[in-house]
């Protein structure tokens, strides 16, 4: 388990991380969320006890990590992939880390096989791509069979074959009873892996629960409508104060002008009325819950630091 408790981190004048409390408890997988510069990887770094924190406490298995002897045993992290000498083989990278744990050396070649790198054992990982020095680094937090285990935007690089094998991974971790804690970007991949999620923006707390009950935060529910005539209905929607945009592309074998359409601002029984005002013929109204995404950039929209177009 990694309890974080009043957490903060200043650096001068700039706090990173604000009083942060919250809990990541084993038998789940734990998605951490958050706008570039919210703080996510200041708050790796001071769980895992290479930050010292200007206040409040982080501590694994409830002591802090750095009070953990041969800490790979305890806690397996993947912060950054490229951190490796690109002059060694990915195997005497973790015969080191083994050596350096007092894990047996058989172990390496185990955790190399289990990543899928046991014929590029002696290869350089110089020249590994970004797919590969992540399943190395992997292998690397995987290697003292630790029951907690940090992961920092660790599908980066993968291929969608790598990324469903890493996906399936995490959730097989956290149904051993392991304590899995996940950072990315990749919300589709939250959504398919996580349980639940800790989400902040400028170093503070924003949500802290079940990832079903974080994407019910999200108000803008669309709905989905696919006629042959969408540049109609996408008039009429429009003028009624509907956002419309097109969804996928054109209806197969549809007539032209056929398409679907995502519409917000609406609900699924207006647009049906206002189809049927129009005599516009409808082959589909589908009403979407509001997905993560959507919640996300709800919840964090204050939070945003770097924001494309965003007015002087």
């Amino acid at each position: 388990m990694i309890e974080v408790s009043e957490l903060s981190k200043r650096y001068g004048a700039r706090t990173a991380v604000d009083r942060l409390s919250f809990t990541v408890r084993p038998g789940r997988v734990t998605g951490f969320l958050g706008p570039n510069g919210a703080g996510k990887s200041t708050t790796l770094r001071l769980v895992l006890g290479l930050e010292a924190p200007t206040a409040g406490t982080a501590t694994v298995g409830g002591v802090p990590f750095r009070d953990h002897p041969r800490g790979l045993r305890h806690v397996g992290a993947l912060l950054d992939a490229g951190h490796v000498h690109g002059g060694r083989s990915a195997a005497a990278h973790l015969s080191a880390l083994a050596r350096g744990n007092g894990i047996p050396r058989r172990r390496a070649d185990e955790v190399l096989d289990e990543v899928g790198l046991a014929e590029a054992a002696n290869r350089r990982v110089g020249g590994f791509s970004l797919g590969m020095k992540q399943r190395l680094g992997i292998a690397a937090a995987l290697l003292g069979d630790p029951p907690v285990l940090v992961f920092d935007e660790p599908v980066n690089g993968m291929d969608p074959e790598g990324v469903l094998w890493a996906r399936l991974l995490f959730r097989r971790l956290a149904a051993e009873g392991r304590t899995v804690f996940l950072s990315s970007h990749l919300m589709s991949e939250m959504e398919n892996t996580a349980d639940d999620l800790v989400v902040i923006g400028r170093g503070r707390l924003l949500a802290a629960e079940p990832v079903r009950e974080f994407a019910a935060r999200g108000s803008r529910r669309s709905v989905v409508v696919a006629t042959p005539r969408a540049a109609e209905l996408t008039a009429v929607l429009t003028a009624a104060g509907a956002s419309v945009e097109p969804e996928g592309p054109e209806v197969p074998e549809g007539p032209a002008g056929a398409g679907r359409l995502a519409v917000t601002g609406l609900p699924a029984d207006r647009i049906a009325e206002l189809a049927l005002e129009h005599r516009i013929r409808l082959d589909e109204l589908t009403t979407r819950a509001a997905s993560l995404e959507t919640a996300f950039m709800e919840l964090t929209a204050d939070s945003v630091e770097h924001m494309a177009g965003k007015p002087r």
